[in-house]
């Protein structure tokens, strides 16, 4: 059902005539119906009638909103206000008895929060109240297109657990949203209208992939001109909502063009977003190859390796997002090597966490990929509770702040130093120790299973020693300044401490290691082994990272990913050069144990 809100304004009419009295953060909806001559003159107005509408607030800030057709006659202006009061706007179209149309609307206020935004260097923000947003998704790739009641049921249970975003396939896994004509059914996205609706509703922000993995989108929209239709088309109907843009499933499965589109699409999205929402794209490893293209927002992963976004979260200053470093198998079954076990689950997702990025979760039985039909019966899996005891622990702390800390043994750390420390102990095997500001401490321990706090005997010093309650499990130490905290959410201001940025180590006379392989050419078709060596043993080089990636700047894809840890076998694409023989740079970045990362680029010929 569409809300109240959401009335008409016949074009044909008086002027003045728009929407009534509109909450902020709440859609309204102009519509505009063609009369038979326009229609007749226009038999396929999806493709060529052109709306749009100029809105300016009561500050004057001035959003320009397309239009998008709605089937038979109807042409649709689809707007949010973002600020109370007066709101006044122009339409502009290639339809005589359209173009050059005025109104207003008024706007009231809301209690809404507002769209989330990048904020704080690497974490999340709500715009209309600037308070700090914690991130944590859930994948239903099938959304669009599962049984409503199903769906309902997922939101339902997701929004119960804390559940805050919700990612998913636009078009599904069949694309019957376009028909053969190339006209998107109405019916299909009046529908998709309606749930993403509703998961706002919840308080969930849906998470957009506008096509699915295998190159769909080349596939149903091989010209530029189709792909700006639809992305204009989805931009009109869907950036008025609580929404990210998360570009294409897998998108190096676009190939050697991959770049290219993405960042043709990407500019678009940012092109007629008025409201600016966040912007990736899901990927095979890490989009941050397409980082330099100017129009992404934060990152977004598909890994377990956590030398990946450890690593580039030192070498970038921006969100990071994993959307896949792990799917839950509670028994519906497992298909990928990244399908396992709830406690496995668990480890990966607090090691991500020390990463320093957001998480999203998935479930065999509810992901609704390809070999696995979504079921009710996991909505309570054991690693959809753990995620909403990872929710609960971080509503404690001041995760807008936290970094990455490396002053730690027998764990892996996130700070505000001098505030809080968080450690999170994997495999406990002796006592944690950590460095910290002398101040006073609260001392817990935190079950990440149960979701149980366990409080200590308060303490005070610089350098804190345990043991783990037991070595049975993982676990995480919390070491806070209560009251400190409190005090700081007195005087609250958001971005209230400096981003650290690391300067990268390149010069050969301080990096620690040198790469041993591989001392020739590089094949495509045969493996080549890399290794590295560490050249001075030290505290610091006795826990290294290795990120390897490759760049062919003639094939004009970026760098990809091609391994990692010290020694391996180089994973080579096919597309990574557009002709053979090329000339590839290698690319080793290393972390030492205590956060330090150096860089080395190694030059090849690849062979065929």
């Amino acid at each position: 059902m569409r809300s109240p809100a959401l009335l008409a304004l016949l074009a044909a009419g008086a002027l003045g005539q728009t929407c009534p009295p509109t909450a902020t953060y709440s859609p309204c909806e102009l519509v505009f119906e063609l009369d038979a001559k326009d229609a007749a003159a226009h038999p396929n107005p999806y493709r060529t009638v052109e709306l749009q509408a100029e809105f300016r607030s009561p500050r004057h800030r001035t959003l320009l909103m397309p239009g998008y057709w709605d089937g038979g006659a109807r042409m649709v202006i689809r707007f949010t206000p973002t600020e109370a009061g007066e709101w006044v706007f122009r339409v502009s179209s290639n339809i005589p008895g359209f173009d050059g149309k005025l109104g207003k609307l008024t706007a009231t206020a809301s209690s809404s929060p507002g769209f989330i935004r990048p904020a704080n260097g690497r974490h999340w923000a709500t715009s209309e109240d600037v308070q700090p947003h914690l991130w944590m998704g859930d994948t239903s790739y099938r959304f669009a297109t599962m049984d409503r009641k199903l769906f309902e049921a997922v939101v339902d249970a997701r929004a119960a657990q804390k559940f805050n975003h919700l990612r998913g396939l636009v078009l599904g896994w069949d694309a019957k949203a376009f028909a053969a004509s190339g006209q998107p059914d109405p019916a299909y996205f009046r529908e998709l209208d309606q749930r993403i609706a509703y998961l706002n509703g919840k308080g969930i922000v849906a998470d957009l992939v506008l096509a699915a993995d295998g190159g769909q989108l080349l596939k149903l929209f091989p010209e530029r001109e189709q792909r700006e239709r639809y992305i204009r088309y989805l931009a009109a109907r869907y950036a008025p909502m609580n929404i990210t843009w998360q570009g294409v499933q897998e998108y190096e499965e676009c190939g050697a063009g991959s770049r290219g589109l993405l960042k043709e699409i990407g500019l678009l999205l940012k092109r007629w977003d008025p409201y600016d929402h966040p912007r990736s794209t899901h990927t095979t490893s890490t989009s941050s190859p397409l980082l330099p293209d100017g129009w992404m927002t934060h990152l977004v992963y598909q890994t377990s390796d956590d030398q990946i976004g450890a690593i580039e979260h030192q070498l970038y200053a921006v969100q990071q997002v994993n959307a896949e470093f792990a799917y839950e198998d509670s028994g519906a079954g497992k298909s990928h090597g990244h399908h396992v076990a709830a406690d496995v689950f668990r480890k990966r997702l607090w090691n991500q966490t020390m990463n320093g990025m957001y998480p999203t979760f998935g479930n065999t039985g509810t992901y609704g990929g390809r070999k696995f039909e979504p079921s009710a019966q996991y909505l309570e899996s054991p690693g959809a509770k753990m995620m909403t005891a990872w929710y609960d622990f971080f509503s404690r702390t001041r995760h807008w702040e936290l970094e990455p800390y490396f002053d730690v043994d027998g764990g892996r750390a996130l700070a505000l130093e001098g505030v809080e420390y968080i450690v999170y102990i994997e495999n406990p095997t002796g006592p944690v120790e950590i460095l910290v500001e002398r101040h006073g401490y609260q001392v817990y321990w935190f079950n990440p299973a149960t979701g149980e706090f366990s409080k200590q005997k308060d303490w005070k010093g610089t350098r804190f020693t345990a043991d783990t309650p037991n070595k049975t499990q993982d676990w995480v130490l919390h070491l806070s300044r209560d009251g400190r905290k409190q005090g700081m959410l007195r005087s609250y201001k958001f971005e209230s401490r400096p981003l650290p940025v690391q300067e990268v180590e390149q010069n050969p006379q301080k990096i620690p290691f040198e790469v041993v392989e591989p001392a020739g050419q590089v094949s495509v078709s045969k493996p080549s082994k890399y290794a590295v060596k560490v050249t001075r043993e030290s505290r610091a080089t006795r826990n290294m990272m290795y990120l390897w990636t490759g760049d062919v700047a003639a094939g004009g894809l970026g760098f990809r990913v091609l391994g990692t840890g010290a020694t391996g076998v180089l994973r080579l694409p096919g597309h990574l050069a557009g002709s053979l023989p090329a000339v590839l740079t290698l690319r080793v970045s290393a972390m030492n144990a205590f956060g330090k990362v150096y860089s080395v680029d190694k030059v090849y010929t690849l062979e065929p």
